[in-house]
């Protein structure tokens, strides 16, 4: 058996494989506090479905992959450890001035106008937990003052005696020469025997003071709680029977072991969202598409991310809780709109989002003490959620309940009928989902139609009808595992570890060639050491080296800029002819990001980091799941359908019924146990021979 698991702030989603491929999901309610109490509730209800006990079918796993949001709820909800830095003298304000981006950090682009409403993030380490020590290393790694060990012996008593719990060194330069550092960690060891330690060379060894001591600090920060999750996760799944392998799914799209995800916490900020853009590149290489668009609405967010060329988007540096770390991740843009989303009347407009009513209390209609009225209800009541049929019947709504908070706070105040605003409700949500789709997409050079669209998580498959035809993609595709399909993805991600080397060439400007000033032979150097490092990483993971995947990337900007873009190397060693397509490259990305004309080749440009990326393959069977032999019968429901605005008769079925091509023309719902598909009026669905739902424009849509 091969098992993913993924908490999101709403539910918990289980994906099953056995050898032959069979599919099994499932979901529980997230339990806030008690994540594992959601996890062992969806494993006995996947076992239970396989005719089994948790015991029995944990004890079959081979492979156990595990999507978290662990560290991202620490980050937003600031109950990390209490963490002590030790700067460079004269640096120790670092982190607080943030090269003078906290101020914006994290502000939506509809946002940044509201200067009143602006505030620097909440710090993750106080001033006055902060320690500057004696010691200078200069650019090439020289050592113009030697550490005066004494500085840090004071440095660590004065933190213990604070109530520091963990540490984060971060000196300037030391990514050049780490003695500093280490004999620094040695120290604070000697004090504080058995204190959490990140270096700032290990953890983020890379050109940047600022990212460099954010990244160092923020794993020191989550590291308590995300390793205590993990030790405890894992050890109460081996005492119920699991005898295979666990591992994390990390923000660069693979999974790693539970140690290297301990030693490095500060990787898992986007582990949850990560699942779902890997489950959708899988399942993507089998259909044959190289472009997605790939979104996830769960029950308090809205997660979009892009992939090209088979590639997913990545990005070297990211903005996590107000600060930015860096460390290479899928790069993800995620805003609140979820099912769980309160929709409000504010001066005589309707908003919906961003605060959510998460698990708990949750939408009104899960009658459990939810008093607000949220984009679920407005489902409930539009009828698009059947509330006899929700979770496969193990959870009944309350429509009731829904039409009379959405009655009372949105349709009064706004003179309309309570479907009327229900439908406002979602059409607004639908219309922010599609500001930020063309943010990514039109935003960054890429047209729509030249991708299809992916369309997963608990209220994404809902809600896709509404956001695709508003992007204008010619194909939306809800896969099989859309009901849980960031777990797959935690359960088909192969094996990932990165490591990283700041170079800080120059080449080119003044009318002198672009690669003038970049040595081919030290970067290839730097390549190979770093793929070294990859290759001890991934054999000590148990994977062999002619089953790794190796990538390599660098970092270029034009000279005197502050923002890097992340370029592939072209295949094959380094040479001028390769050094070459990398400028253009890395010209050809620049004006896809900031415009056609915006390169500015009399600069010349700057190499600062170089980054090798492996991928070990993990065998995992592909999905198959049994078809109906006839085509699926048809119901009728009446809904309301909120784009026509009005009452009209809708086709209901279930997936599992349906037959290869069998069309169904909107409006319609296809129900799953732990899912509903609306098509839209203007809107066809049919099966593909993956049993993956497959939505396009009908014969009257635009």
């Amino acid at each position: 058996m091969y098992l993913g698991v993924d908490i999101g702030g709403t539910f918990t989603d289980l994906v099953l494989l056995d050898e032959t491929g069979e599919l099994t999901t499932t979901k529980a309610l997230s339990t806030p506090g008690e994540l594992e109490k959601g996890v062992f509730a969806a494993v006995s209800d996947a076992a239970a479905q396989r005719g089994m006990t948790a015991e029995e079918l944990l004890a079959r796993v081979s492979s156990f992959g595990h999507g978290t949001t662990q560290a991202t709820n620490a980050l937003i909800e600031r109950d990390g450890a209490r963490t002590g830095l030790l700067a460079t003298r004269g640096f120790g304000d670092t982190l607080a001035l943030q090269r003078l981006m906290g101020f914006t950090a994290g502000v939506p682009s509809d946002r940044l106008g509201w200067y009143s409403r602006r505030r620097h993030p909440d710090p993750i380490v106080p001033r006055a937990l902060v320690r500057e020590i004696r010691e200078r290393v200069d650019h090439a790694g020289r050592i113009l003052v030697a550490m005066d060990d004494e500085d840090v012996h004071q440095a660590a008593r004065e933190l213990r005696d604070a109530g520091v719990q963990t540490f984060a060194v971060a000196f300037l330069w030391s990514f050049r020469n780490p003695k500093h550092e280490r004999r620094a960690a040695d120290i604070i060891s000697e004090v504080c025997p058995g204190a959490y330690i990140s270096i700032s060379s290990e953890v983020a060894p890379v050109i940047g003071e600022y990212e460099r001591t954010a990244t160092a600090a923020l794993n020191s920060y989550l590291a308590p709680k995300v390793v205590s999750y993990l030790d405890d996760i894992e050890g109460l799944l081996r005492q119920r029977g699991l005898k295979g392998a666990f591992s994390i799914l990390n923000s660069a799209g693979g999974v790693m072991p539970v140690a290297e995800a301990a030693r490095r916490p500060v990787t898992l900020v986007t582990s949850g969202p990560t699942g779902g853009v890997m489950g959708s590149l899988h399942l993507a290489k089998g259909l044959g598409y190289r472009n997605i668009i790939t979104t996830d609405m769960g029950g308090t967010s809205f997660d979009v991310a892009i992939i090209v060329d088979d590639k997913p988007l990545l990005s070297a540096n990211h903005e996590a809780g107000g600060f930015h770390i860096s460390t290479p991740m899928i790069d993800i843009r995620a805003i609140g709109a979820g099912g769980g989303s309160i929709a409000r009347v504010e001066d005589g407009l309707l908003r919906v989002g961003p605060d959510s009513a998460g698990a708990r209390p949750g939408p009104v209609c899960y009658g459990r003490g939810g008093k607000l009225a949220t984009v679920t209800d407005a489902d409930v009541v539009l009828g698009i959620i059947d509330p006899a049929t929700f979770l496969g019947g193990r959870m009944k709504l309350d429509r009731e309940a829904a039409a009379s908070a959405i009655g009372e706070q949105i349709a009064r105040p706004l003179n309309l009928t309570v479907e009327e605003a229900a439908a406002g409700i979602r059409r607004i949500v639908d219309a922010q989902m599609a500001d930020t789709l063309r943010e990514v997409t039109i935003g960054r050079g890429f047209d729509p139609r030249d991708f299809v669209l992916f369309a997963y998580g608990g209220a994404g498959p809902v809600h896709c009808a509404g956001y695709g035809a508003e992007l204008g993609v010619q194909k939306i595709i809800v896969p099989v595992t859309s009901m849980a399909h960031s777990a797959y993805g935690a359960l088909a991600a192969d094996v990932q570890h990165s490591t990283e080397r700041s170079l800080l060439m120059r080449g080119g400007g003044g009318g002198h060639p672009m690669t003038a000033g970049l040595d081919a032979a030290a970067i290839e150097r730097a390549f190979a050491d770093l793929e070294a490092d990859c290759l001890a990483a991934m054999k000590r993971a148990g994977i062999a080296d002619g089953d790794v995947r190796l990538a390599r990337t660098v970092d270029l900007r034009y000279r005197r800029q502050t923002n890097d873009l992340m370029i592939p190397m072209p295949d094959g060693g380094v040479n001028d002819a390769s050094l070459q397509n990398l400028v253009d490259r890395f010209e050809e990305t620049y004006e896809q990001v900031y415009g056609k004309g915006s390169a500015f080749r009399p600069a010349g440009i700057e190499l600062t980091n170089a980054r090798v990326e492996a991928f070990g393959k993990t065998r995992r069977p592909d999905v198959r799941v049994t078809l109906s032999a006839g085509n699926a019968g048809l119901g009728k429901r009446r809904l309301f359908e909120p784009v026509a605005n009005r009452w009209m008769e809708a086709s209901v079925c279930n997936w599992r019924d349906l037959v290869v091509d069998q069309s169904i023309e909107g409006p319609a719902v296809i129900e799953h146990p732990e899912t509903s598909v609306f098509v839209a009026a203007s809107q066809v669905a049919r099966l593909d021979a993956n049993s993956n739902i497959i939505i396009e424009a009908g014969s009257n849509g635009k």
